[in-house]
Order: structure tokens, then sequence, then C-alpha cells
């Protein structure tokens, strides 16, 4: 294409340019500017793993609407039983630094096996772990490795955990000494369960691979 707008060029010109030419006369050139190499864009959505406490093990589905924010939502357990979590995390350096703040709950669930499992055999179950369930939210600094394809994160930070003790006045009962010679009958009633809250520290560790 270019040798033939060589020739169609030198056909129009007339006489006196090709003379002008001949003889060293500077003549006008088009130059036109290499269009600027394309950027691939980062992969959108992607599968995201982590465990940590208070967290659990929790799988989740990974949004990357924009390089410098990563939305997450998912569910997964605690030992005790099932839960769900959603989260944003703020990445200003696409990778690096960040800072991560979730959402998460866990439904009531039996909590006695786990607790044998570590105290031992010796243990025989309190009511009061009979229904242990909690809703948190996580306030986490953290490091991003990783950008394209796969990024490992280390996140830590505050955690706020809210939930209810069932089953107090069973347990006041149980714990209460027992009087053989003493008649009667001394009954123990908790109006209202109470609502316990608590602040401290958490951690966690995850991988994500984007897979579009």
């Amino acid at each position: 294409m270019v040798v033939i707008a060589a020739l169609a060029l030198g056909a129009a010109l007339p006489a006196w340019a090709w003379e002008d030419y001949e003889q060293g006369a500077d003549v006008p050139t088009i130059s036109v500017p290499a269009a600027p190499p394309s950027r691939e864009r980062l992969p959108i959505f992607g599968l995201m793993a982590d465990v940590g406490v208070p967290d659990g093990l929790i799988g989740a589905l990974a949004i990357r609407p924009w390089s410098w924010v990563r939305l997450n939502g998912g569910g997964g357990t605690n030992s005790i039983s099932g839960g769900w979590r959603a989260g944003i995390t703020f990445l200003p350096f696409t990778a690096g630094p960040s800072a991560s703040f979730e959402y998460g709950r866990y439904q009531d669930g039996n909590a006695n096996p786990l607790a044998k499992k570590i105290i031992g055999s010796g243990f025989d179950g309190s009511p009061l772990l009979e229904r242990v369930g909690y809703e948190y939210m996580n306030a986490h600094l953290g490091l991003d490795f990783g950008s394209r394809r796969v990024v490992f994160f280390v996140h830590g930070g505050v955690t706020v955990i809210r939930g209810q003790i069932h089953n107090v006045d069973t347990a006041i009962r149980q714990s209460a000494p027992q009087n053989t010679t003493t008649s009667g009958t001394t009954e123990v009633v908790v109006p209202q369960e109470p609502t316990v809250k608590a602040v401290g520290s958490s951690f966690k560790l995850g991988l994500i691979v984007y897979i579009w």
C-alpha cells in the first residue's frame, strides 16, 4: 500500500516539483503517529478462600470492579455451625497495602463436640455451649501480594463480636449443689437471655484466583 501510494503521489506531482526534488529541495513529509499499545484489563471475577479467627474457613466470590477496590461475599464454617460473610477491600496501589471492612454471622450450633476435642474426654458438656452463634465485624489492615491472576493476602486488625448466651438457667441449676436433706425445690428462671459483646484482635490468611 505504501508503494502504491508513493507511485500515485509521484504521478500527481507537476514537473517543476520533480525538478526541485532532483535539485535537493526540501519535500514535505507526512507522519502518522503509531497507536499506543493497549493494556490488558485486569480480570474481574475470582474465587477466594481464607482461614482465620473469628472468620473460620470461608469460600467466597471476589469481584474487582476497579483495580483499587475488591468486593467479596460467601459462606463457610467455624467448626460449630455454618455462616456467611461479606466485605470490601481497598487497594490504593493495586497490590501491597490494603484496608478491609467485613461483616459476618454464624448461626447457632452445638459447640460441645469441639470443646470436648480441645479439653479432652473428661469434659461432659455444658448447656451454655449447646447453642453458640455470633455476628462479627472486622476492620483489618494487610498486605496483598500479586495483582493479576493470583493474589495471596495477610490481613489483621480488630474485630467486634456480638452474641447471646443461651440456657443460662439450666447451667445454674446443674451447677447448684444438691442438698438431699432439705425439702422443696429451687427454680431458677432467666427472663431474658443475656447478650455479650467483645472486642479483640483477629487475623486471616487467604488466596484469590481470578478466572475471568
